[in-house]
C-alpha cells in the first residue's frame, strides 16, 4: 500500500508539472475530458477497490492464521483505563492486570478487544493499526513484535472527559521472560514483611476492597483495577503517573485533582502515616 501511494504521488506531481510548465500542445491534451473522466474518476475507484480487496483478505489471512497465538489476552475498555485479562487455551482468565500488556517477541498474540460502556479504539501505532471495542460486540486483533521493547498505547476514539489520558504499556519480551512474568503474575500477593508494610494493608483493607481485588487475600473488588501485583507495573492511572511510592500516594490522596471524573474518589482524609504506608505496601507488590 506504501509502495502504491508512492507511485500515485510521484505520477500526479508529473501531471501537475506538466500542466503548470509543459509545452501548450501538452498542456491542451491534459484538459481533455476523457483525461479528466479516467485519472479522477476511473482509476481511484479501480485502485481502491484493488486495495480494500488486499487489506480484506490480508486481515482475514491474518485472523486465520494456521499458526495458534503464543497468548490470547482480552482487553477491556473501561472509563478510562484498560482491563487486561491473560486467558487459557479454554478462554478462561488465568489472571488480571491493568493498563499494562506484556507478550513474546517473535510471536503471534490474539487480542479480544471489547468494551461495557462505550466505543473505545485500542492503538499502539508502533504495532499494529486502531481497532474499535465496540459493547455488545468482540473484536480479535492478531499482532506480533519482531524484538523486544516498550511500546505505548493510546484510545484512539474519543470516549469522554479523560479520553487524552487513556493510555496502555505494551511490553515485549523475549520468550523466556515472558513465561517467567506469567508465572509470577499467577501468584498470589504476598504477605507483608515489617509494621509499615502491615499498617498498609490495614489501611488498604479498610477503604479500597469494594473496588479492588488483591489476590490471596480478602479484597475481592472488581469495579477497579486488580491490584494484586500493581507493584510490578511500569506506570499508573492508565499511564498518566510513573509508578513509584510518592505516584502512589499522590494518586490515592488526589486522583480527582490528577484525572478528574474517574470512578476512584480522592482518599485526602488519610493521615500521611497512613497515606505513605498504604502506599509502601502497593509498592511492595511485585
Amino acid at each position: 500500500m506504501f509502495t502504491g501511494g508512492a507511485i500515485i504521488f510521484v505520477l500526479v506531481g508529473i501531471l501537475l508539472a506538466l500542466a503548470l510548465c509543459g509545452p501548450p500542445r501538452l498542456r491542451v491534451l491534459l484538459r481533455q475530458p476523457s483525461l479528466v473522466v479516467g485519472g479522477g474518476i476511473i482509476f481511484p475507484v479501480v485502485v481502491l477497490t484493488a486495495l480494500l480487496i488486499y487489506t480484506l483478505s490480508a486481515g482475514s489471512t491474518m485472523l486465520k492464521a494456521d499458526t495458534p497465538p503464543a497468548a490470547r489476552i482480552e482487553v477491556v475498555g473501561e472509563m478510562w483505563w484498560w482491563r487486561v485479562r491473560y486467558l487459557d487455551s479454554e478462554g478462561l482468565a488465568l489472571f488480571e492486570t491493568a493498563n499494562d500488556i506484556r507478550m513474546p517477541a517473535g510471536l503471534p498474540v490474539e487480542l479480544v478487544l471489547k468494551s461495557d460502556n462505550v466505543i473505545h479504539s485500542f492503538w499502539v501505532p508502533n504495532l499494529a493499526g486502531k481497532l474499535d471495542m465496540v459493547p455488545g460486540h468482540v473484536n480479535r486483533l492478531r499482532i506480533q513484535a519482531q524484538e523486544p521493547g516498550l511500546f505505548r498505547g493510546q484510545c484512539a476514539e474519543y470516549c469522554g472527559a479523560q479520553h487524552a489520558k487513556m493510555m496502555v504499556d505494551v511490553q515485549v519480551l523475549s520468550a523466556d521472560d515472558f513465561q517467567s512474568w506469567v508465572a509470577s503474575q499467577r501468584e498470589p500477593a504476598h504477605e507483608p514483611a515489617g509494621a509499615t508494610l502491615a499498617l498498609g494493608k490495614q489501611v488498604f483493607m479498610q477503604n479500597c476492597v469494594q473496588c479492588h481485588a488483591i489476590r490471596g487475600t480478602l479484597a475481592n473488588g472488581t469495579s477497579g483495577p486488580d491490584l494484586t501485583h500493581v507493584g510490578s507495573r511500569l506506570s499508573l492511572a492508565a499511564g498518566v503517573l510513573p509508578n513509584n511510592v510518592g505516584a502512589l500516594a499522590g494518586w490515592i490522596a488526589g486522583s480527582q485533582h490528577i484525572k478528574p471524573g474517574n470512578a476512584m474518589p480522592s482518599f485526602n482524609q488519610l493521615s500521611g502515616e497512613n497515606l505513605r504506608a498504604v502506599a509502601q505496601y502497593m509498592e511492595s507488590l511485585q
